[in-house]
Order: C-alpha cells, then structure tokens, then sequence
C-alpha cells in the first residue's frame, strides 16, 4: 500500500490546543468526522460538522463517561485489516464502518497527581481506559489506520495529507504508532508508580513493600542536543519524561549552549542550594563545590562563595537562591563563571545584554526543588542502581564526644559546614568559618590527604582556619587527620563516629582542647 486514505476520523482528546484549525484541515480533504463529549462540543461550536460516538455504537456514554468507545462498532472500525476477505465480510455483516483516523489524547493524570495534597478518588478518576485502548488499537492497525497521540502532530499529518492527495505514507503511520505505544507505556509506568507511591498510605501496600519500587518504568524523549558529551569525540543529549517534567522549566536566558558538563554541574547547584533557607551562594566546578556562604545578600554571599577558593572556582558554576538582580551582577563582576543560575532573573535587560558573550544566565524556578523527588538512578552496565535520596540533616541526635563542648558559633559553622560535606565526593573534609566554606578537601583515596588538601587550599586563599571547624564525611580511621587539624588550629570537628580507633580520635581532640561532635550519620558521595 504506497499509503492510507482517510475517510473518517474518530477525535476524543482533552488537551483541545489547536483541535478546531486541525478538524477544519480534516474537513478540507473530505473527512468525516466522529467525536466524543466535550470534544464534539468544541467542534460544533467551530463549525465542523460532527457526528456523535454514540451514534455509532447505539448506546450513550454510561457511568459519568468511564464508557464511551469501548464498544464492537468503534473497535471493530479500528482493528479489521482492509483487504482481508472474513474481515470485510463480517465487518459488512455487522454495519461497521471504516475508522481509519484516530486522534487521542489522555485524561491528565501527570498533571492532577502534580498538584498539592490531590485526592486518590481524584486521580483514580483521571486513568483513562477508553483513550490507551483506542490508541493501541490504531497503532497496532498502522498498516491502515493512522492515530495521533500529540497537539504537535497535527502540522505533520495536515501537510502529508496536502502532499499525498488525501493519503498519509505508511512511513508516516509507522511512526506515529511507534510515538503511540510510546505515549502509553510512559502513561501506564506514570500510573503504576503512583500506585506503589501511595499504596501505603492507601492502606493497600503489601507487607514487606520498601522505599524502592518493584519496577522502574519510563520513557523519554530528545529534549535538547548538546555540543558533545563529557568529552569531544562523543554525542551528548537532554531527554524529559515522555510525560513532561520540572527539567522542561530550566529556562536558558543567554549566552552558549549548555554542555554535559554544565548540566552536570548545575544539578550539583541545586542539590547544594536545596540545604539552605538561608540567603547563599554556592559554586560548583567537576560536580564539586569549591565554595558556598550564607550571607545577608545574594551579592555579599556570591563574594564569600567565590573567594572560598577563587581558584577552583574560575570556570565553576554559580548559583543563588535569591533573585539575581543588578546588585549580584556587581559582586559577579568579571569574573569567569560558565554559568549563573537563580530562581528568579530581575537583573535589567541591560546589564544581562552587556555581560561576556558566552556567559550562560538559567532562570531556575523554584530551584526545580521537585526534580529531586523520587528515588535517585544512574546506569550500570546496562542495568540501573537507585536508592533512595538522603533526608534532612538530622542536627539533633548529634552527640558530643570531646570534654569541651563546642560555642554557638562554632555549632552553626558546624551545621553550616555538614550541609555543604554532603555534596562533596568522597573522601570529603570541608572547613568552616563565619558561614562560609574557606576549604575543601574531595575526591582523595586517603582522608588525612583530603584534610592536607582542604588546609593547603585555604592557605592558598589567603584564609586564617585558627578557631574554624572541620567536618567529615566518614569516620576517621585513625588520630592523625585530628592531630593535624589540631595543629592547624581548627577549633571543633563533626565526623559520623563507628570507627574501632574513635576513642583515639577523640583523645586527640581532648588533648588539643577541641570540640568534637558525632553525627551518627554518613554521607558519602560517590
């Protein structure tokens, strides 16, 4: 077949965005149009002349709409294969007519599951059944029946139609049934995932369910082709959920394209930014923070962030949690950044044309807080890894381990400091002083190296680390990261705790009249 006329169409959708221009295309090469509910009313009422489901089949919609194309005339019209002589037969025997155009689109569960504190008999209510089953009827028929499943389809299929005489190629048809199946697959993973989700609270989790679901299920498409991936030589790309996501938000307002690299970075930000109610400013450069600072202003905060560590910094990614405004542009100055990001850009139209050229500039709404629900994946051989994603700080089980306990200063650059170790890869020692990170020790194998590091690069920075503290990620297997950060000054230390040699480690600090704090909690990052 060099492809398929459209003789009748069948159109239900609930996103109704360019429906009346599409049916008025339909209408212009002779289709016949059968409909649905709200959307036959939307059609009549832009003058295409329709004729009701109902019609067809001889019953009307029952159970508030739950029933209206499940039914032998409308799926029979779908599903016979033209040409076929026992389906042509009992398709004459029965009265069923040719449906050879289906365009759905599905009730919107994404969206009402997306809303604050929605009920379960709410969502319940938008599965669609009707809708998944016509569409897999059609796309299984693509030999002969063509079925649109997306607003952004219709341009296509009106100029295939336009160009082939009323005739759509069966490449065409194929494709579209190809982004068919692929629509209800991602619908049907987004509902079994709410199911598991709330079943607990549902009452209906089975006893041994965890945090993790049975399954993880989803489909996705190209959002975004980047410049290359890690490294020129290969391809990099940006997929969203099928179903559309919060990384659809991220709203590039200048300068180059983003790189792998750079998206990396900037999921990094986020995570860090997430920690802080308080104004900051962080800086990220190889998926760890260089610097971070709270301050009273987004501009004082940027300038304590960057001189963190100013080295590491240049060609790092900053981000705010405030708006970034003409006073922040100031603190930014010169200074290479690839990228700012802010929940809000209000800086004047001006001053963001008059920044370097390549200067990246990310209007982050909410800081995508939303992005991080879920559990947390990454690949693996083919497979997938995924846990489930570290909760808040849990500040009061902390316990002092130190004859001295440490002053309210250095317990808020104590709790300052543990927020930024928990995105810094492991091993990881962060110092801490006057709400600002003044050096960073990551990535080492071995964790006095991790502390020589951290004190080596304040030192650098022109930083004075006496009466500052000290937090790590594991535990300390012996004495000897304390006793160098006695020598160094640092005041007071927070580690997890459960090494055998604890009791050496904190000996050490007794003996160098510091505090020391046990988190109980680990947090390395791998």
């Amino acid at each position: 077949m060099n492809g398929i006329r459209i003789g009748r169409a069948l159109l239900s959708v609930s996103d109704k965005t360019g429906l009346a221009e599409f049916a008025h295309g339909l209408a212009r090469h002779g289709v016949k149009i059968v409909s649905t509910g709200g959307t036959a009313t939307t059609l009549r009422e832009a003058g295409i002349v329709v004729r009701d489901v109902s019609e067809v089949t001889g019953f009307p919609e029952m159970f508030d709409g739950r029933v209206k194309t499940l039914h032998p005339m409308i799926h029979g019209g779908i599903l016979y294969r033209r040409g076929h002589a026992k389906d042509e037969e009992d398709r004459h025997h029965h009265g069923i007519v040719s449906i050879d155009l289906v365009v759905v689109n599905l009730y919107p569960f994404e969206a009402t599951i997306a809303k604050p504190g929605v009920a379960d008999a709410e969502a319940v209510e938008q599965i669609d059944i009707g809708g998944p089953a016509l569409i897999r009827a059609a796309a299984k028929n693509h030999a002969h029946v063509v079925v649109v499943v997306d607003p952004g389809q219709y341009d296509a299929l009106l100029a295939s139609l336009d160009a082939g005489g009323g005739a759509v190629p069966a490449s065409l048809a194929r494709s579209f049934a190809a982004a068919a199946f692929a629509r209800t697959a991602a619908y049907d993973a987004t509902i079994a995932g709410y199911l598991e989700r709330t079943g607990e609270t549902a009452g209906t989790a089975a006893p041994d369910a965890g945090a993790l679901p049975e399954r993880l299920e989803g489909s996705y498409r190209l959002l975004q082709r980047l410049r290359y991936g890690e490294n020129p030589g290969q391809e990099g790309a940006l997929y969203a959920p099928k179903a559309g996501g919060p990384i659809e938000r991220l709203a590039q307002i200048r300068g180059k394209a983003l790189s792998y690299n750079n998206l990396l970075d900037v999921e990094g930000v986020l995570g860090l930014l997430h920690e802080f109610e308080e104004t900051a400013a962080v800086v990220v450069k190889h998926r760890n923070p260089s610097g971070a600072a709270m301050a009273g202003s987004a501009a004082d905060a940027i300038s304590l962030a960057r001189d963190g560590d100013a080295l590491s910094a240049f060609g790092g990614i900053l981000g705010i949690n405030r708006a970034l405004d003409d006073a922040a542009l100031d603190a930014i100055g010169s200074f290479f950044f690839e990228v700012v990001l802010a929940p809000e850009i209000t800086a004047s139209p001006e001053r963001l044309a008059a920044l370097r050229k390549n200067l990246v500039v990310l209007d982050v709404p909410g800081l995508l807080r939303d992005a991080a629900g879920g559990a947390a994946t990454r690949g693996l051989l083919g497979g997938m890894l995924a846990q489930t994603r570290p909760g808040v700080p849990r500040f009061d089980s902390w316990t002092q381990a130190t004859k001295r306990a440490p002053t309210d200063a250095e317990r808020a650059d104590l709790r300052f400091g543990w927020k930024v170790t928990r995105h810094v890869v492991s091993n990881a020692i962060v110092i801490a002083k006057g709400g600002r990170t003044i050096g960073i020790g990551a990535g080492q194998s071995s964790r006095v190296d991790a502390v020589r590091l951290a004190l080596l690069k304040a030192e650098r920075s022109g930083h004075d680390v006496r009466g500052g503290v000290l937090l790590s990620d594991a535990f300390f297997p012996f004495s000897d990261s304390v006793e160098l950060a006695a020598q160094a000054g640092i005041a007071a230390i927070a580690q997890p705790g459960g090494s055998v040699r604890d009791a050496e480690s904190i000996a050490a600090a007794d003996a160098a009249g510091m505090a020391m704090l046990l988190t109980g909690e680990r947090c390395f990052l791998h």
